[in-house]
């Protein structure tokens, strides 16, 4: 587009992508009921981008399973584009990225990109909507590899891979549960980059857990901050900086500022 990113436009749609309220979800152990979120609300816009920060096992990881209907919910209501949980898994309104690539060792870098079609057709699902892999893989950078196994790409390569095999079936919502934990600063800086390009260009709503202040601020719109256990909402701030983000934005002061107040929400959420 010329004058707006896709993401510019589908962001400013007042189209409500994913919206949960008064979320609570307990799990049931030896030791009694643990509630890992109790009272979850907030909503991500269309085409928003919402990274997400807490104290390891506040429930960062839980929410976003319970958005995927990965995990069961005790109380509360989600919806996705006002669908439930289950309604949107089998309407493939979103797609998930871990922190491994899980990728298949023996398949090609395209054949894995290629794989939740393949798996789709196998399962008797039509797939009405569905990208191009070889085009998603020149989208990620990686034209050229489209024969590479796993063994022969870098961690950075593979992480790639694993966001053109999530983005192959056109999701709705991209939901990402620390990809980038495991790399290296250098490669993570140019994921960081990368990403911000493709979800630019695609429009795609995204969800982000890192445990990383700069990153949740450098790549986020919104910032969903959470408590220790159980898992509450300590705060939502909005993240204005200037578009299009580069990685030098994270020396001025505008940013420094931001990122305090970040962790000044993550102190008290301890």
């Amino acid at each position: 587009m010329n004058d707006a990113t896709v993401a510019e436009v589908a962001s400013g749609s007042g189209i409500t992508a994913i919206s949960v309220d008064r979320l609570v979800v307990r799990f049931d152990g030896i030791g009694g009921t643990v509630t890992a979120l109790h009272k979850v609300g907030f909503e991500v816009p269309q085409g928003g981008f919402v990274t997400m920060l807490g104290p390891s096992g506040c429930g960062k990881s839980t929410l976003l399973r319970a958005i995927a209907d990965l995990v069961p919910v005790s109380d509360g209501e989600i919806h996705v584009f006002s669908r439930t949980p289950e309604e949107s898994r089998r309407a493939r309104d979103f797609a998930f990225v871990f922190q491994d690539s899980t990728l298949l060792p023996w398949r090609s870098a395209l054949d894995n990109v290629r794989l939740p079609l393949e798996v789709g057709r196998r399962g008797g699902v039509e797939l009405e909507r569905h990208a191009e892999p070889e085009e998603l893989l020149a989208l990620v950078g990686l034209e050229g590899r489209e024969s590479a196994l796993p063994h022969e790409l870098s961690g950075g390569m593979k992480q790639r891979v694993s966001i053109a095999r999530a983005l192959v079936q056109k999701p709705r919502v991209l939901l990402m549960d620390e990809p980038f934990g495991a790399l290296d600063e250098i490669t993570r800086d140019k994921l960081n980059e990368e990403l911000l390009r493709i979800w630019r260009e695609t429009g795609t709503t995204i969800m982000f857990v890192t445990h990383s202040v700069p990153e949740a601020a450098f790549l986020g719109q919104k910032c969903l901050v959470l408590s220790a256990q159980p898992g509450r909402v300590r705060g939502y701030p909005d993240i204005d900086l200037p578009e299009p983000r580069q990685l030098g934005i994270r020396d001025t002061l505008e940013f420094v500022q931001i990122t305090s107040h970040l962790r000044s929400l993550l102190e008290v959420a301890e």
